[in-house]
């Protein structure tokens, strides 16, 4: 079997290790010589994936599963948006799947043949971790990888095999958009490119006490936006530590399974930002593109390719992407009371504030986070420590929480966060 003759599916993240499986899998049993690959070393790599994924059953069929999920091609792109429409391209790929449904079915307990020691690739062929919940692969896509690595060993011929690939395909997604839900730019002398964010953070809308205004605001535009309606870019502006970049996570850990994802941009990136959204645009998805703490100071340009960006170039922001921002300043632009001195050398005054203006006008909904009370930073101290299961008497733990603040910052959501971890860890 010459995997070399595969057609769209070419170019496997771990190719080397695909090849190295298919060489072996197809000379056990034949009188030839050694294989090309050190069957330990293959085995080895079958192990470092399962520990990263959190795999568990017959590794071999988990590493094809992967290698189809992950494949971005012409097929399976089309299949994410479309589903399968038949045609050549699908014809194309059946071909290639039949060589892959047939390196599904070997079974790799064989392999034992070219070890010298005790039996390995029989305990390959039934994998169990010592905790299959501590992969850092996101665990909703890692369960739905076993599920489709199961559903693809049910395949009876390869028209069902190409069916289960292709409804993954439409129902999850494909590539890393599809096996991830966060994102960050990097960026080389030549291009941009988007690059996964394994470990994100697991904080939900619930998790943030208060605040139910600001948040049933955010939902809402967040909702008419993956339901194809208009929705606005949001700036979250207001005192630090109140929960702004708490809520935008939540609001991705909220709405993932809906087809959300975000992408974190930073100031210097700004130059990016033309070629991020081509790259994204014609994907089943709909994006955030996540700046946080977004502040600049006067002599700072980059606010001007963010302008351009939102509104005012040449070019059409595609509909599947919005800019939800973060900031401690209201208009964004740093301004001091010699800039109202400076003002009166210039010919146009009102021009100039309107420049520094226009780029927060530019966001369609605005939300403002203010610092709690004591009332209410008093409630998110008490709340969190029911959470945590911590039990003192209400009276002791607000005066330690008020001694807390008082030396920490002030009143603000964090500092009540950072006082109830103070609590944890003198238990």
């Amino acid at each position: 079997m010459d995997t070399r003759q595969l057609i769209i599916y070419r170019d496997f993240k771990d190719q080397a290790l695909f090849d190295g499986m298919a060489d072996l899998l197809c000379k056990t049993g034949e009188q030839k010589e050694a294989p090309g690959t050190d069957p330990c070393v293959l085995a080895n790599q079958l192990i470092k994936i399962a520990a990263d994924y959190g795999f568990e059953g017959n590794l071999w069929h988990c590493f094809l599963a992967l290698c189809l999920a992950g494949h971005e091609n012409a097929y399976s792109v089309s299949c994410e948006i479309r589903g399968d429409q038949g045609g050549t391209l699908s014809r194309l790929a059946r071909q290639d799947l039949a060589v892959i449904q047939n390196l599904y079915r070997k079974d790799i307990r064989c392999l034992d043949e070219w070890m010298d020691q005790a039996p390995v690739w029989r305990e390959l062929a039934d994998y169990r971790p010592a905790d299959s919940g501590r992969g850092v692969f996101n665990k909703t896509v890692r369960d739905r990888i076993l599920q489709l690595s199961l559903a693809l060993g049910a395949a009876k011929d390869i028209g069902a095999f190409q069916n289960e690939v292709a409804e993954f395909y439409r129902e999850f997604g494909v590539g890393k958009y599809g096996l991830n839900k966060a994102f960050r730019i990097e960026e080389d002398r030549h291009r941009a490119s988007i690059e996964p964010v394994v470990n994100v953070e697991h904080v939900y809308l619930d998790d943030i006490v208060g605040y139910e205004l600001q948040k049933k605001k955010l939902i809402d535009n967040t909702e008419s936006f993956l339901e194809g309606k208009a929705a606005n870019n949001v700036l979250l502006f207001g005192d630090a530590g109140t929960g702004k970049s708490s809520c935008i996570k939540a609001v991705l850990n909220e709405y993932y399974d809906r087809g959300l994802r975000i992408i974190e941009v930073y100031k210097h990136q700004f130059r990016a930002l033309s070629s991020i959204l081509e790259q994204i645009q014609d994907r089943n998805y709909r994006f955030i593109v996540y700046m946080d703490d977004l502040s600049f100071e006067e002599s700072e340009l980059e606010y001007k390719y963010l302008k351009a960006i939102i509104e005012g170039g040449l070019g059409r922001k595609p509909g599947n992407a919005l800019i939800y921002a973060t900031s401690n300043r209201r208009h964004l632009i740093r301004e001091k009371f010699s800039d109202k001195r400076a003002l009166d050398d210039e010919l146009h005054m009102n021009d100039t504030v309107q420049e520094k203006l226009s780029l927060v006008a530019r966001f369609g909904v605005t939300i403002y986070f203010g610092s709690p009370d004591k009332r209410e930073f008093q409630n998110i101290v008490k709340v969190l420590a029911q959470r945590h299961g911590i039990h003192m008497d209400l009276e002791e733990l607000y005066q330690e929480a008020n001694k807390w603040e008082l030396a920490h910052g002030g009143l603000s959501g964090r500092t009540a966060a950072q006082f109830i971890t103070y609590l944890l860890g003198k238990r």
